[in-house]
């Protein structure tokens, strides 16, 4: 113990927009987005990947757009919409993603799908029409070790012919 490094560790109040709800937290400075989402707010459909990020098992959505958590610190997102896999479904009601994959058997282990729906997600609400190389494009990103791709790409297809109402939370849907 003589030997050991003591310092304080920094912490900060924050107050966070996950899933639509404002989350006040009090963190240390240094912890990820991944790390609070996780143990802090206890919304553990993120996933531990690499934590270097390079996977996007991770993958959350800021602002509508996807992110890894792995790499992001709470206090750069006071102020923005953070939206986990927690978020996704209204309810009971699945997203229309999530249908999708349940469908047509897309998600093997489940590890990677959270972040695959939220990129899937961040893309359909920009262009309702992806082609299959937009989509590739989309979820390149995100690595599943359990699957040829084939039923995740068409999945994210299924889900695109789904009608805009069906997707709820004022999703900003623009036809191709």
């Amino acid at each position: 113990m003589k030997d050991e490094v003591r310092r304080d560790v920094e912490r900060v109040v924050l107050t966070l927009d996950v899933n639509g709800e404002r989350r006040p937290v009090l963190v240390p400075v240094h912890k990820t987005l991944l790390e609070v989402l996780r143990e802090d707010l206890q919304l553990t459909g993120t996933k531990h990947g690499c934590e270097l990020g390079e996977c996007g098992t991770c993958t959350v959505l800021v602002d509508g757009r996807p992110e890894l958590s792995c790499l992001l610190l709470p206090v750069q997102l006071e102020g923005r919409a953070i939206t986990t896999i927690e978020g996704m479904a209204s309810g009971s009601e699945l997203h229309p993603l999530q249908a999708a994959f349940a469908e047509l058997g897309a998600a093997q282990c489940g590890y990677c799908s959270p972040g695959i729906l939220l990129a899937a997600r961040s893309l359909l609400e920009t262009n309702a029409s992806p082609s299959r190389d937009e989509i590739r494009e989309a979820l390149a990103g995100n690595l599943c070790r359990c699957t040829g791709y084939v039923k995740i790409l068409e999945a994210v297809e299924l889900a695109a012919k789904s009608p805009p109402h069906s997707w709820g939370g004022g999703a900003k849907r623009r036809r191709g």
